[in-house]
């Protein structure tokens, strides 16, 4: 099985570039319409969709392409767009140091409830007004990046900034507590930090909780309250998603893999796997390779 496609940096002719926007139908015309394989980034992109028609799949999860829509990829999630017809709209890709040079916290990102790394990462579906808004703040992005504009890059970052802003006030599931929102922010992204560290050994919401020094009951409320699910169900949806990526991008067995995320039996890994997406993973396997 080949190795997943990997792009290290934003633009391979220019390893300094730290941020990179186009347009869809700019890309789509390079390519000749031909659809690229599923591959995975080493930085953010943004996809700012006008109009489209097709499914764009991440992780194994399938999205259709519409209108007015915003799609948030993170850094090592696997994505593959396929369009049907020549998309509209704008393609936007930054790193960890971009952010750094224009003075936008890792934490500022982490903090906002977009980049979806494991489980389902839905586009972002918003009202004509909205989008428009959007729209105009990525037109002003394409300008100055084309451009000779002194410090244009530091403009370019706060454009971003106040695109993220706008989205994320746009998918906001419900206003956090005021006792959550003081620190909720650091807990969720120390959790998330901790999971992907140790999720192949420990599965419990407990082990995390008494790693954060809290109680499982905290942490579940919490992470329920910023990111509209539990602790358990985003360790759950973490070991699913290696998990496919394993049975898709390597040549594992079942049981090879069943073990490397931690479970006893290989038994165990196979009901996991079909409780949770309906297929056993040699099932799985065979989908997606037809």
């Amino acid at each position: 099985m080949t190795a997943v496609k990997t792009y290290k940096s934003i633009n391979s002719n220019q390893e300094n570039l730290h941020f990179s926007i186009a347009k869809m139908q700019d890309i789509y015309k390079l390519r000749n319409g031909k659809v690229d394989e599923p591959h995975r980034h080493n930085f953010y992109s943004v996809l700012i969709i006008n109009k489209a028609k097709g499914i764009h799949k991440i992780d194994f999860n399938s999205y259709e392409l519409s209108e007015n829509q915003i799609f948030f990829i993170a850094p090592g999630q696997v994505h593959q767009v396929i369009e049907k017809e020549k998309s509209e709209g704008f393609s936007m890709t930054f790193s960890n140091q971009f952010l750094v040079e224009n003075s936008i916290p890792i934490s500022f990102i982490e903090s906002l409830n977009l980049f979806q790394n494991y489980g389902q990462s839905p586009p972002l579906q918003l009202e004509s007004k909205d989008f428009e808004s959007i729209e105009n703040f990525a037109n002003e992005i394409v300008e100055l990046f084309d451009s000779n504009a002194a410090m244009k890059f530091l403009s370019i970052g706060s454009f971003l900034k106040l695109i993220l802003i706008a989205c994320n006030t746009c998918c906001a599931i419900n206003p956090m507590e005021s006792d959550i929102a003081i620190s909720g922010a650091s807990l969720i992204r120390n959790f998330k930090n901790a999971v992907n560290q140790n999720f192949k050994k420990e599965h419990s919401t407990s082990f995390y909780a008494s790693q954060l020094f809290i109680s499982p009951d905290h942490l579940n409320r919490t992470f329920k309250a910023k990111v509209g699910k539990t602790a358990k169900e985003f360790i759950q949806a973490r070991i699913i998603t290696e998990a496919k990526r394993l049975l898709f991008f390597s040549s594992l067995t079942n049981k090879e893999i069943a073990y490397q995320l931690g479970f006893n039996e290989p038994a165990n890994f196979s009901a996991f796997f079909k409780k949770h997406t309906k297929l056993s993973p040699s099932h799985f396997k065979k989908r997606e390779i037809k």
